[in-house]
């Protein structure tokens, strides 16, 4: 990982700009999928693909890379739209999201797209995904990670604390996991659903070391994953604050916006907003 530097925080910030006026532009075309998850999950997307990972967009299957395994697949527009900015696939393919025969499917689809880790649909399967290929990675004294994203609605899922138990009691400690804390779920709130505080201490109590960051500030995001390198006994959780519909302003923390796609007005209104904000971030910069 290089060095974090004002220059390279300001180029990020650019980057996850970007990433999120494809996302608009992705959905408004498909007619259909997530709003709210991908815009909040932009930048941690971008930390992890223009900073974090160990990876060769030009040799997805490299055996020496990290793993970074989506377990909230519905989330997938962020995810295309930050490996094709990352060189993955060209970016006009974007525009074929959830279209028949795409390999940009409403979840992700691993035989089709080169690059992507695991197929995912069934919310709480992700994380088991993870512990092995980090378990095997043990066993073969590999030196790449193995990172696991997450929603918080899914951890009303059961085969996610038996995942949370079996990492904890091996000590995977080449495996973090980010749990995107953005408080809502398809059907509310989070903790009008299914409460999940005192979440910190629940994966505490299963053996797993915990830090809390906003899910928005890059200093945050790639000093957690440091830390987490530093972590040598246990497998390390990242919780994520993030604003669901981040930086649309009439998306921002409604969780109506969970699985609905803007139509022509509204997605003009979040691009003009996002483009603004664009123009902003370039004008510090420079």
């Amino acid at each position: 990982m290089t060095h974090l530097h004002e220059a390279k925080i300001k180029q990020l910030e650019e980057t996850a700009n970007q990433i999120r006026q494809d996302i608009i532009e992705m959905l408004v075309e498909a007619k259909s999928g997530h709003s709210a998850g991908p815009l909040g999950m932009a930048d941690v997307f971008t930390a992890f693909y223009f900073h974090i990972l160990n990876h060769d967009p030009q040799n997805p299957t490299w055996a020496e890379r990290d793993r970074l395994v989506l377990s909230n697949g519905h989330i997938c527009p962020v995810l295309y739209a930050t490996m094709a900015k990352a060189g993955y696939f060209p970016r006009e393919e974007l525009k074929t999201l959830r279209k028949f025969g795409s390999r940009l499917q409403g979840h992700p689809h691993r035989p089709w797209l080169p690059g992507l880790e695991t197929s995912s649909g069934p919310l709480g399967a992700g994380l088991s995904q993870a512990c092995g290929m980090a378990y095997g990675a043990l066993m073969d004294k590999k030196k790449y990670n193995v990172y696991c994203l997450m929603s918080d609605g899914e951890q009303d899922a059961g085969n996610t604390w038996e995942a949370v138990l079996w990492a904890g009691k091996n000590k995977l400690n080449n495996l973090t996991a980010i749990i995107d804390r953005n408080n809502i779920q398809i059907d509310g709130m989070t903790e009008e659903i299914m409460p999940l505080e005192p979440l910190r201490a629940k994966y505490e109590a299963f053996n797993w070391h915990v830090i809390e960051i906003d899910g928005h500030n890059f200093a945050e995001i790639i000093g957690a994953v440091e830390q987490a390198k530093a972590i040598y006994e246990k497998p390390v959780l990242i919780i994520a604050h993030t604003i669901p519909g981040k930086e649309v302003d009439f998306m921002e923390f409604d969780f109506k916006w969970h699985g609905m796609p803007p139509n022509k007005e509204q997605a003009t209104e979040a691009l003009k907003q996002l483009r603004t904000l664009g123009g902003k971030i370039k004008s510090e910069h420079e």
